[in-house]
């Protein structure tokens, strides 16, 4: 099965997440325990693990990491080298990108960017 990701690289492998039914490019790693919504994309080397939730029209690609209880939702990009975790929630149209850190409680939205 393949699926475009609208990322210049045309359609790819990948498949359905089985928590959610979301799209998850084999080359990324999303683990069972994660939720992945049925709009949300989790692709190139992405890893996704933990407790976590990509959920709405969420994107997780490059070689960002998100993990723990962290949640990524509504039109949030998490890209880049950049990590998620602890209990952080990254919404609204949010970008995180290149090597940024949102952990603890933080919360990052469509007003801000964490660079």
């Amino acid at each position: 099965m393949t699926f475009d990701f609208e990322d210049g690289n045309g359609p790819v492998p990948a498949h359905r997440h089985a928590h959610g039914n979301g799209w998850v490019a084999d080359t990324a790693t999303v683990a069972a325990t994660v939720f992945v919504g049925e709009n949300a994309r989790v692709f190139e080397n992405a890893r996704v693990y933990g407790n976590a939730r990509v959920d709405g029209n969420a994107r997780v690609f490059e070689n960002a990491r998100v993990f723990e209880n962290a949640w990524v939702f509504e039109n949030a990009w998490v890209y880049g080298d950049a990590r998620v975790f602890e209990n952080a929630r990254v919404y609204g149209n949010a970008r995180v990108f290149e090597n940024a850190r949102v952990d603890g409680n933080a919360r990052v939205s469509e007003l801000e960017k964490a660079i």
